[in-house]
């Protein structure tokens, strides 16, 4: 299954650019025990995001399997999905990320993990890289264990870069914050750019695998 990663890095590397879970987290970090508050809001979002993968994958596996030609749906849900990411790639030209306040909030542990779990949620129906991890996923005909490890692996890997936050307020305290305002702003600035280029390639990229699909019937991935 090494080789379904070749498709799946590109989209996890736009999925990575989300300068909302990295402000949260930096204003977790604001609050009286930031370590602890960052890491349990990061684990929040990471396993209702997990869990979301999850349940999708039983869901386009069960629609799959309603259906004569499972493979055949498989790339039409891919094809679908790709002219959605093109749209997200047109409309996220330019577009701005609004911060959380920047008042240090008395947060619990609970409330943190529910912050975490809120945050995934609300973005998930703009979270189209997802969905097409998930295609590519479901597209590879993988066992149960090898989709669920899958997901964990792709999760696990798109919580990684933010790590950074407790790590580094770990390590410099205070002096951290404005480190990771800096961090903030550029990584909202890049995303700005560089989110519609990688969305726009991404998609055209599922669309190709799919009209190739249609018109020889082999895969391009």
């Amino acid at each position: 299954m090494l080789e379904i990663w070749t498709s799946l890095i590109p989209i996890l590397l736009a999925d990575m650019l989300n300068p909302v879970l990295f402000a949260f987290m930096v204003y977790a970090a604001g609050s009286d025990r930031p370590v602890l508050n960052s890491s349990i809001m990061l684990v929040g979002h990471t396993a209702a995001y997990l869990s979301v993968g999850i349940a999708l994958s039983f869901g386009m596996e069960g629609i799959s399997e309603r259906l004569a030609n499972p493979k055949q749906i498989d790339f039409i849900v891919e094809l679908v999905i790709g002219v959605v990411l093109l749209w997200v790639a047109y409309r996220s030209r330019g577009a701005e990320n609004k911060e959380p306040e920047e008042s240090a909030p008395r947060m619990t542990t609970a409330g943190a993990f529910g912050m975490g779990v809120t945050i995934n949620f609300i973005g998930i129906p703009f979270a189209v890289p997802y969905f097409a991890a998930l295609s590519q996923i479901l597209k590879s005909d993988p066992s149960f264990l090898e989709a669920l490890l899958l997901l964990i692996g792709y999760n696990l890997i798109y919580a990684l870069p933010f790590t950074i936050v407790p790590v580094l307020i770990a390590i410099m305290g205070e002096r951290g914050r404005p480190i990771l305002k800096r961090i903030n702003t550029v990584l909202d600035r890049v995303s700005g750019f560089l989110m519609p280029i990688i969305l726009a390639l991404v998609a055209l990229a599922l669309i190709a695998d799919a009209v190739v699909y249609f018109r020889t019937g082999e895969s391009l991935f």
